[in-house]
This record gives C-alpha cells, structure tokens and sequence, in this order.
C-alpha cells in the first residue's frame, strides 16, 4: 500500500503497537462505532503486563470487555456519554463518568485539561495525496491526534470515507496497523403508535425550509418519516441514522440558503445499519464535523429556522427535564441536549422540541411529574425549556409562568394521571 507521505516508523502489528502502551498511561480511544476494535482487542489480550491504564471514550459501541469487574486493575474507564453498551458497568462502577456538554470535550484535550500519552484511532486508507478520512465518527479526535504523544492508527478498509472536516493526513500518524473489519452496527427502530404520534404532532411545528437536528432512535426516525413530506430541508445534528437517509432520498432535503454550512446533512457520528455507512461513503450531501462545531451555539445561533428535537426521561411541573437518570441508574449523560436546546433557543426562527411518550413501565408511571426526584439531575434548566410535546400533543412553555406551565403540561400527560398532578400542583403552592 502507498501512502505518499508517510508515517515515521510505517506498518507494524496491533501486538506491537499495544506494546508501546505502559502502566499508568494515559489512552484516548476514537469514540461510538469508529472505536479502533483491532487495537481493542489486542488492549484486551495485553491486559495482565498493564496497571492502571486510563482509557478516555464516549459512547462505544463495540464489546466495551475493558469495563468488567476483572479489568479494574488494568483500566480506569472515563466516558464523556454513556450509551448502552456502558450502562451497566457505570451503575456497578467499573467506568466513570464525565459530566460535561459534548461541544465542551475537544476544549478538554486542546487545552491539555485531559493529557494523552497515546491516541489509538481508527481511519480509512489513505488517498494518493495521504489524506485519511476520520470515517463514522469526526467528534473530538482532531485535537486527541494534535495533541497526544503517540498517535497509533487502525487503517480500515471497510470504513466509510466520509466528507467535510474529516481528513487526516497520514503524516500525522506515528504508527500504522492494517486491518478490515466490519464497523458496529445498529437495526433499524421498531416505530410503534405513540411514536408515530408524537412524531405528527413535531412534525406539525416544522416548517418548510427549516434545518433539523434529531438524535436517533424510534421517536427520531418516525420523525424524519413524517417531514418527507416537507421542502427544502435541512439537518445540522449531532448524530444521524437510517432514518435520514430515507429522507434524503425523498428529496425534501435541498434547503441551503442562509445556512453556514453548504452540507445538506452535517453531523459529527453515524450510528446505524451497513446501508447508512454505504450512504455517507464519499457522498458530498455528507458533512462530517467536529463536535465544537455541530453543536456550537455560535454557529447553531446562525442558521435559521433550526428546529432542535431532543428526547427527554421525564419533566417535572416547572419544566425541569431529566435526561440522565431513571431512578437511581444513570442511562444517558449530559449529551449535546443542552448545547442544541440553547442554540436552537438562538436561532432566527428556531424552536427547541423535548419529546418523549406520556407514561413509562407500560402505563404504569406517569413522565410528567410534580417535581424531579431527589439526586435527579435537571438535563435541561426550566429557563431554557420551549416545547414539549407528547402522544396528547404540544405545551409551549417559553414565557409562560409556573402555574401556566403547569396548566400546559397536565394537559398532555396521559389522562389516567392528570389529576393527580394536578393535586400535587395545588398542594406544593398551597
């Protein structure tokens, strides 16, 4: 394989490469499904000569075996957002948590908060003029690779040559490993009844030519089916999957005045099947950025018309949302909810949506309730919350007082539990 420029030392093995990797070092991986699995692997197989090793991730979406009770002499596991795959192992404390917004992490590694000895990175092989593309995930690696003492990349050639800010030249890179895997995949969500209708109800608040931010997920992808109908659309977010591409493919997305950036689809992580990946490969209607930039609010504030749709575990009466924590187990991190929630509040036009069903444990609790429990985390401040909608339709809290928010919210919880907050609304402002 030619490289044009290449690398100081070329082509070694992952056992070599994981060898230079001493006690107590410090490790960045590349984050959700461009996690370096080959590298991992070989971490996995090295971990007896290893003591204290700390490994800085968000959201992996590989095996996560560095995370067990039998590896907490090996690893110290840091995560900036949880995911599924770390769930449990951050409940039993085998990974720790760091709370922050994500357009705040690559601050963390350029200002040297988070020091790297050694970036292990996963990139597509180079083109003739050396320039690798960061593939699935562009996120926070650009300063990792600035900045880390030993800069070890998986060359993949299964991995999708995504555009925009994604290149990396090869020179950058200390060390080379060769391999072809196939990258973490996720099926497409069941869309059930109340999904379908929350997502007509959002959808009913888009209007034609606005820019879209949703995440992924069942509620994400009955969303972008309904706004297939719409026009000149746009989405600038932080993380897309299938349910984009069927959009894109539908022809609504072909808004591009008075936005910042010229992508029609800019994001900074894919999560989702083989055809999403085969979608982005080399496709210009794909923008890959850093996540200082998807989810900055100086350039969410620019473009018009951006309409934010994030997901919420529940809300109290005031409007305190609470998308961290189902009762005492954390199940999502701060995220970029925030960072979307306020930039959209920003932009000329915007609205800020938080969606989520009316009751969980199949109807048993309700999701609107009349104060956020005791250590639960309010995600999103009740100054900064503007939309809510659930399957009983929409409460627009922006301006609104407590006792209108009030109002506004028990009337779309579900009707078994309306009353009930009503009561508890009355005795705490007795």
């Amino acid at each position: 394989m030619k490289y044009g420029t290449k690398p100081k030392t070329g082509k070694i093995s992952a056992q070599e490469a994981i060898e230079m990797i001493g006690s107590g070092q410090r490790v960045a991986l590349s984050p959700v499904c461009a996690e370096p699995l080959s590298l991992v692997k070989e971490l996995i197989n090295q971990k007896d000569r290893l003591e204290n090793v700390t490994l800085y991730t968000m959201m992996p979406m590989g095996d996560c075996e560095y995370a067990g009770p039998e590896m907490l002499k090996h690893f110290n596991v840091k995560v900036f957002s949880v995911g599924p795959r770390l769930m449990k192992s951050l409940n039993e404390g085998y990974a720790e948590y760091i709370p922050c917004h994500l357009s705040q992490i690559p601050f963390f590694f350029r200002e040297r908060l988070i020091e790297t000895d050694i970036a292990l990175v996963q990139l597509s092989p180079p083109d003739i003029h050396g320039y690798c593309s960061l593939g699935v995930s562009v996120s926070y690696i650009r300063p990792v690779i600035d900045n880390a003492k030993i800069v070890i990349a998986e060359i993949n050639d299964r991995l999708p040559r995504t555009l925009g800010d994604s290149m990396v030249h090869i020179s950058q890179v200390d060390y080379i490993v060769e391999t072809s895997h196939p990258i973490p995949t996720i099926p497409v969500p069941k869309i059930g009844t109340v999904e379908k209708k929350i997502a007509q109800i959002t959808a009913d608040l888009v209007p034609d030519g606005a820019a879209i931010q949703v995440g992924i997920g069942n509620i994400a992808d009955a969303i972008l089916q309904e706004l297939t109908v719409k026009k000149n659309l746009t989405i600038h977010t932080g993380t897309f999957s299938d349910g984009a591409v069927a959009l894109a493919k539908s022809g609504a997305l072909d808004g591009m005045k008075g936005q910042p950036e010229s992508g029609r689809m800019t994001t900074t992580e894919l999560i989702g099947t083989t055809e999403l990946y085969e979608f982005c490969h080399n496709n210009p209607l794909v923008s890959l950025r850093p996540i200082d930039f998807t989810h900055n609010i100086n350039v969410l504030s620019q473009i018009n018309n951006l309409i934010s749709v994030t997901a919420g575990i529940e809300i109290d009466l005031s409007g305190q949302v609470n998308a961290e924590m189902r009762g005492k187990t954390l199940v999502n991190g701060v995220g970029g909810q925030l960072d979307f929630v306020r930039g959209a509040g920003a932009s000329f036009g915007g609205k800020s949506i938080v969606v989520f069903p009316s009751t969980a444990k199949k109807g048993e609790i309700s999701r609107i309730v009349p104060k956020l429990g005791a250590g639960v985390t309010a995600t999103v401040g009740r100054a900064d919350i503007d939309y809510v909608i659930t399957e009983f339709g929409v409460a627009h809290l922006r301006g609104k007082t407590l006792s209108e928010r009030a109002r506004e919210l028990t009337a779309i919880a579900h009707p078994d539990f309306r009353e009930e907050l009503k009561s508890a609304f009355n005795k705490i402002n007795s």
